[in-house]
């Protein structure tokens, strides 16, 4: 062969073999890029345990045969504790609403999202879904808070779409640990950018974990425990929280409790242990959102009315009364408007047994 020939030949070979070699690379670099970029926050799994399988297979079911139902409760233990700490309130509150809970301890956006393609949302199409997730993605440098917020929003898309018709309650992650920390700096850094799905349609996101801690920064174990996980009085205060916000979603327009008939001062009546009526002051105020207010059977000797959910012209509430020969007695109260006047049934224990009677109301103010 002709040595310049040759030369030239070879020159060509090392051209090629180069522009090869960085065409591998550059595809290389790309497919590592895309596999970088598709993080686990976004990437649907199933946990391995059987535990976790009986529970989503729970789950399914009860999605399945509660067609009807108007309401989901998406997340982790947090939400799966409606179940525990929660329950009672979630009888009162939700129960009418056939609510279905979706949460299982311990998952992560990943999850939830193989659980909501994978049967959680094979039932009917209920008027609004409550979701709160992330915190167990948030520990240590598992992932990111913009790859949590990606995972978030994947659950948000993954429920537009699958439920067109229903309306996303978006919850800010709520804080933890006892005291200020990083990891709850983190969180906030992902509820900033969750604010961003509120569209004002279908959409609303909502943050109150403001109200789970102190003006020092401090989380009280009356509210979590360990910090992390709800009491009754926490869950109480989770739904205080957000039931001003699922009446309007799930009512299809804007509520205010503000102009409710039920607000107000009334002289509350009924049957004292002699058979004789006996008058009591009853005052039901608004604190936003909260419904509170007081009963008593004097204006000296009052006591708080709590639990109070008002629907329409339905009222119901508990309110608790020491016994001057020591221990309490709680009376459940419920009642109706009806031309311009308040009545219902109110029962009570005592003595291990359990007492109902009539009640009524008329308006002062």
């Amino acid at each position: 062969m002709d040595t310049a020939l040759g030369v030239r030949h070879g020159l060509n070979m090392t051209r090629t073999s180069f522009a090869f070699a960085a065409g591998i690379l550059l595809f290389t670099t790309i497919g590592l890029f895309a596999e970088t970029s598709k993080h686990s926050a976004i990437s649907p799994v199933a946990r391995g345990q059987d535990w976790w399988k009986e529970r989503a297979d729970t789950i399914n079911k009860r999605v399945q045969e509660t067609p009807e139902t108007e309401l989901l409760f998406i997340g982790d233990s947090i939400t799966q504790g409606w179940e525990g700490a929660g329950k009672e309130v979630w009888a009162k509150r939700y129960a009418s609403h056939k609510a279905v809970n979706l949460g299982i301890g311990g998952d992560r956006t990943q999850h939830v999202l193989y659980r909501l393609l994978n049967g959680n949302l094979e039932g009917g199409a209920p008027k609004a879904a409550v979701v709160m997730i992330g915190t167990n993605n948030s520990n240590g440098y598992d992932n990111t808070a913009k790859q949590i917020a990606e995972g978030v929003g994947e659950i948000v898309q993954t429920l537009r779409s699958k439920l067109p018709e229903t309306k996303v309650l978006l919850l800010g992650i709520f804080p933890r640990g006892d005291n200020i920390n990083d990891q709850r700096g983190k969180l906030l850094q992902i509820n900033q950018i969750l604010a961003k799905h509120d569209d004002g349609k279908q959409v609303r996101y909502v943050d109150i974990g403001h109200q789970f801690i102190t003006d020092e920064g401090l989380i009280p174990t009356e509210i979590m425990p360990d910090y992390l996980h709800l009491s009754p009085k926490g869950y109480e205060m989770w739904a205080d929280a957000i039931d001003p916000h699922l009446q309007e979603l799930m009512g299809g327009g804007k509520v205010s409790m503000a102009d409710s008939p039920i607000l107000g001062e009334w002289v509350f009546v009924m049957q004292g242990p002699d058979g004789d009526d006996i008058e009591m002051p009853l005052k039901v105020t608004l604190e936003d959102p909260k419904i509170s207010g007081t009963i008593g059977s004097s204006e000296e000797r009052n006591f708080p009315i709590e639990n109070v959910k008002i629907e329409g012209e339905s009222i119901s509430f508990m309110a608790t009364r020491d016994r001057p020969n020591g221990g309490s007695m709680i009376y459940e109260i419920s009642g109706e408007l009806k031309d311009g006047a308040l009545s219902g049934k109110v029962s009570t224990a005592m003595n291990g047994e359990e007492f109902e009677q009539s009640w009524k109301a008329r308006r002062i103010k």
